[in-house]
């Protein structure tokens, strides 16, 4: 997400930040950087300008360019602008409004958008985050197997979807899932609406219907964000004619520009609600302005790191994995355990890009081959180990080495370098589990868990140093140098 935007503007504002003393001819340049990076991002050229000239403005007195740190601060003008931009006057708007049983949701977008898929993904944000009792209906009776899709995808994430009935029209069927909902019991019922190529009038009467039927909370238009500038303009179009709630932008995994997203609350007033990042179900995130600017400008989300730990660590696992280490201990069955952790995780390029200061690791590492599936040969060879060897790596020998390669499908080469880094991690381990590092090791592991350290504590962590380009550990802890195991030999 705003991968190739973050890069551009780390490199304009690393070399602001590297300068003792900035004239305004320094900082207009810079910001002349700044806005053709933003328009090739394709951001709207009003929003660019609007940007443009409220960070000149501000960052050109006397208190940037007297200040002790300029760099920084100007960084942290057009940290501030970003947020306006995203969040609006109302930042409250992002919040779902279903507090009223049964809350409709009504979907709606243009066919292709990932609405259906998009539906499921906030029903079981939904029935996860809130505990909400959740009801899905397709009201798709165009697109060939629309309602049986809806049905499948509610099996895999275990929420209801309304019985299909053949030969109902929408109407019908949004008529039935209201009726359901209420005697249901059911929090909240979402109606996947009928996605069309273009704004076809018929379909919008249809759903113009549906929406004084359902009286719906809020309104989604889900947006293809790889579709530039072009989403704006179909956002404006839905508002027009249906005043939507909020959008849910999807494809940010793959938006290497971003544009659609900083356009998207500046052109059309509506905020962005949520953003899909995967294909996965669970590949959905709720839309924070201040954090998304945090990652626009190479600052990472400590935050969304913390979040994604909370919900993928097992707290009794973490526990006996705690005491585990505060004796030095870190096997073979560890390390495993930490692979697997990373890839439930989103990935190491994910989790990466989360960490401030580490946007330009994610890039050398992209360079030196390594990706996901590296992680997951890791995994393969550690499973082709005996339980002897996971406990003692220090046995293997090349007549074992030569095993373990031949049943994981892997290179011997590739196991050495995987050895190298348990290696590595077991040392740093045994560091931390010496008396004077046990504070430091049990606020890690408290604060994956969520306790220790707290949301507004790391927060303002992220405030006073993520400015820092060489900002590069969490909670005190500077990660090895060369974790060599993690990339493979090109």
């Amino acid at each position: 997400m705003f991968k190739s935007l973050s890069q551009r503007l780390s490199n304009v504002f690393e070399r602001l930040t590297k300068q003792g003393s900035l004239s305004e001819g320094d900082i207009t340049t810079a910001l002349r950087e700044v806005r053709i990076a933003l328009l090739e991002a394709d951001v709207s050229l009003s929003v660019v300008k609007s940007l443009i000239k409220s960070v000149e403005e501000k960052a050109t007195g006397q208190s940037v360019t007297k200040s002790v740190t300029p760099g920084q601060q100007v960084v942290k003008i057009v940290h501030d602008e970003l947020v306006q931009i995203l969040s609006g006057t109302n930042a409250n708007e992002a919040d779902l409004k279903i507090d009223t049983p049964p809350a409709p949701i009504l979907m709606v977008g243009l066919q292709g958008s990932g609405k259906t898929t998009s539906t499921a993904k906030v029903a079981k944000w939904l029935s996860s985050k809130s505990s909400k009792k959740i009801l899905m209906a397709s009201l798709d009776t165009n697109r060939p197997a629309a309602m049986e899709q809806l049905a499948v995808l509610g099996k895999q994430i275990g929420v209801d979807t309304l019985p299909i009935v053949k030969n109902q029209d929408a109407i019908a069927i949004a008529k039935r899932a209201k009726q359901q909902a209420l005697l249901g019991g059911y929090d909240v019922f979402i109606l996947d609406t009928a996605g069309r190529l273009h704004i076809d009038q018929n379909l919008m009467a249809e759903v113009s219907q549906v929406k004084k039927i359902a009286e719906p909370k809020e309104i989604l238009l889900v947006v293809d964000s790889l579709t530039g500038q072009d989403a704006v303009n179909v956002a404006s179009e839905f508002d027009t004619r249906l005043q939507i709630s909020g959008v849910v932008l999807t494809r940010m995994d793959g938006d290497g520009r971003g544009g659609a997203a900083l356009s998207m609350r500046a052109v059309t007033g509506k905020p962005i609600k949520f953003v899909g990042i995967g294909e996965k179900l669970d590949a959905l995130e709720q839309f924070h302005p201040e954090r998304v600017a945090g990652r626009i400008l190479g600052m990472g989300d400590i935050v969304a790191l913390v979040e994604k730990a909370q919900e993928t660590i097992e707290t009794e696992q973490a526990a006996r994995m705690m005491k585990r280490f505060e004796k030095g201990h870190f096997n073979m069955n560890d390390l495993k355990s930490q692979l697997e952790q990373m890839i439930k995780m989103g990935g190491m390029q994910s989790l990466i890009g989360m960490i401030p200061g580490m946007g330009k690791m994610s890039h050398k590492m992209e360079n030196s081959g390594f990706d996901d599936g590296n992680i997951r040969r890791q995994i393969a060879i550690i499973q082709s180990m005996t339980k002897k060897e996971r406990a003692n790596p220090r046995i293997l020998q090349a007549s074992r080495k030569k095993r373990i390669s031949s049943g994981s499908g892997t290179e011997v080469s590739e196991l050495n370098r995987l050895l190298k880094m348990h290696r590595q991690m077991s040392d740093m381990m045994k560091k931390l589990g010496k008396t004077g590092n046990k504070g430091m090791l049990r606020g890690m592991m408290g604060q994956m868990m969520g306790k220790g350290v707290s949301t507004p504590a790391v927060t303002s962590n992220i405030e006073t140093r993520a400015a820092n380009p060489n900002f590069g550990n969490i909670s005190g802890l500077n990660f090895p140098g060369n974790l060599s195991g993690l990339t493979k030999k090109k």
